[in-house]
């Protein structure tokens, strides 16, 4: 009896043990909100929330501030938060919340849980308020996990902000067919739903510039046609007059003037409500002279009026060439819409040389920027779909494909049937 006595009391001392308290000093991992997080029920809103030091202006119970990060593999990593305030938040991730209460006026790193990555793939945890007791529910510098073994486990955006939060640029990259390709010829056309705001579908780019349509906000899209001045600056006051972008002409309803901060040169562009599951054509031509200058001319096709519309035709100096480098783009230029996706379809790439005679681009190399390739986002993918190209990205989604893959598309042996004397 005095032994089961001493069993029952030797259980009972083992029971109440705690579990022994987490050590922060392992959480050192530290996934930045300002570069990683977005409100996810109000992405556009999302910058009135989370600035350059992470979440500080988090007032609206309604909120829920998403962030993001990839893992390479399935693994269990314990995490915490960076954050400081007098409210209690909510803290929900693998199905499940944990309430953490906060009551501190400086920053403290907050123990929370594990994290069970299912496998490889995005993930995210996600902050609602509960109750404040101040006009905010928190600032929240970091998400922060325990430095697991192999340090390529766990991906995020550990830089460059402002391009990781805009997301990762795909292209199509093409070959010329002759060393005298003067016409460039394309169609791109937007699958419902796909033409999300900061999105910039770019059908004719080449050596030194690029020619597509925006969609600039919920009531604005353009068509934009833009030459880069041989002067490399960010500045375009700086460019010397002799290397100046000169106008020629434009279209109607075109505005015309100078761009900066990614390059420098002449930008045209109009404004113009182009709508989704509608196909339109992009047509360029790039003409040498034999002064050292080289003509660009960009028009635009609506099937609506059918008919081609001149956007601009420029002048670009210290440039002796035909059509170099050809590609297509897909980007998102809105940090605050990174965390949507959106795809956009590529149709019927066709060359003309300087003699007349057509060729059709059927192979694309996939490419993406420096984003993807250093893997801040990857969020990026594209193929082959309805006898053209796709390309997708943003949304932290799962879809991806390697940089330097080949694309091919069906041949469908139809030349373009333009009249070239009705151009403006």
């Amino acid at each position: 009896m005095k032994q089961l006595i001493l069993v029952c009391f030797a259980l009972t001392i083992f029971a109440c043990k705690p579990e022994p308290k987490f050590e922060l000093a392992r959480l050192q991992t530290e996934i930045s909100t300002s570069g990683n997080s977005w409100l996810i029920n109000n992405v556009e809103k999302s910058s009135e929330v989370i600035t350059k030091e992470g979440i500080t202006y988090w007032q609206d119970s309604n909120d829920t501030i998403r962030t993001f990060f990839y893992t390479e593999k399935a693994a269990t990593i314990p995490f915490g938060i960076i954050a400081k305030g007098s409210s209690e938040i909510k803290v929900s991730f693998n199905g499940k919340t944990k309430n953490i209460k906060l009551s501190n006026s400086g920053f403290d790193t907050i123990y929370v849980g594990k994290y069970t990555s299912s496998g490889k793939g995005y993930q995210y945890i996600d902050l609602q308020g509960v109750s404040k007791k101040t006009g905010t529910y928190a600032d929240v510098k970091s998400i922060v996990f325990e430095e697991p073994e192999d340090s390529s486990l766990v991906k995020y955006i550990k830089d460059d902000f402002y391009f990781g939060r805009r997301g990762p640029s795909t292209h199509l990259v093409f070959e010329t067919p002759t060393d005298d390709t003067e016409w460039m010829y394309s169609e791109i056309e937007i699958d419902s739903n796909q033409d999300v705001i900061g999105s910039y579908f770019m059908a004719n780019g080449f050596g030194e510039g690029y020619f597509g349509i925006q969609v600039n906000s919920e009531t604005e899209r353009r068509i934009l046609f833009s030459i880069w001045s041989p002067f490399k600056t960010d500045d375009p006051n700086s460019i010397p007059d002799d290397q100046k972008i000169k106008l020629l002409k434009k279209g109607k309803g075109v505005t015309t003037g100078e761009f900066g901060n990614e390059g420098s040169g002449g930008q045209s562009y109009k404004v113009f409500y182009w709508k989704s599951q509608t196909r339109y054509g992009f047509l360029t031509r790039i003409k040498p002279n034999n002064d050292n200058t080289t003509d660009y001319t960009s028009y635009f096709f609506d099937p609506e009026t059918n008919k081609w519309h001149l956007i601009a035709s420029f002048r670009r100096p210290q440039t002796t060439t035909y059509v170099t480098r050809p590609y297509s783009f897909l980007e998102n230029f809105i940090p605050n819409t990174g965390a949507l996706s959106r795809r956009g379809g590529f149709y019927n790439q066709w060359m003309r040389d300087s003699k007349g005679n057509w060729h059709e681009i059927t192979e694309a190399k996939f490419s993406a920027d420096a984003t993807a390739r250093k893997e801040a986002r990857l969020d990026y993918s594209g193929g082959s779909a309805n006898h053209g190209f796709y390309l997708k990205n943003c949304g932290f989604t799962n879809e991806f494909t390697m940089i330097g893959t080949t694309l091919k598309r069906t041949k469908l042996d139809v030349e373009p049937s333009i009249n070239f004397n009705d151009l403006e």
